[in-house]
């Protein structure tokens, strides 16, 4: 069975998040998405809200699962025994920073490997901090 970790801050998901996820699902067994937490960091919703928006998503796919986890995503992959990190690509600002990634994570561990998909025409211009600047103005997501 082949595992793939979709790791993110979701904060909060976007419909190209979803796409991403849904394409994932047609290449894999089973799915994992990941919602990252990071003490570091400042998020509009609490890894609560976010693994739970996810979960009510994905209620009816049972190869998806959705938790929260913190540290490196190679060291997550690890402890579920996933083979693959999937990642969403919107423009090539995302391509070099996710080949960085992927080079990191293929040091540390060359049976796991990353999986980069494009993402579709009608969300390259979505992004999380968009989505949340819409709702600190009022906005319904």
């Amino acid at each position: 069975m082949t595992t793939a970790i979709f790791p993110g801050s979701f904060d909060p998901i976007t419909p190209g998040h979803e796409a991403i996820a849904r394409r994932a699902m047609r290449l894999f067994d089973s799915v994992v998405i990941a919602v990252g937490v990071n003490s570091d960091k400042h998020y509009m919703f609490s890894p609560e809200e976010r693994v739970a928006k996810i979960k009510a998503l994905f209620a009816n796919e049972p190869s998806v699962e959705v938790i929260a986890y913190s540290g490196m995503t190679i060291d997550l992959c690890h402890q579920l025994g996933a083979q693959c990190i999937v990642r969403g690509i919107r423009n090539s600002a995302d391509l070099d920073y996710e080949q960085t990634v992927a080079a990191v994570n293929q040091a540390l561990d060359p049976n796991i490997e990353t999986v980069l998909l494009l993402a579709d025409e009608q969300h390259r211009d979505i992004s999380s901090t968009l989505i949340r600047e819409q709702l600190t103005h009022g906005a319904r997501q």
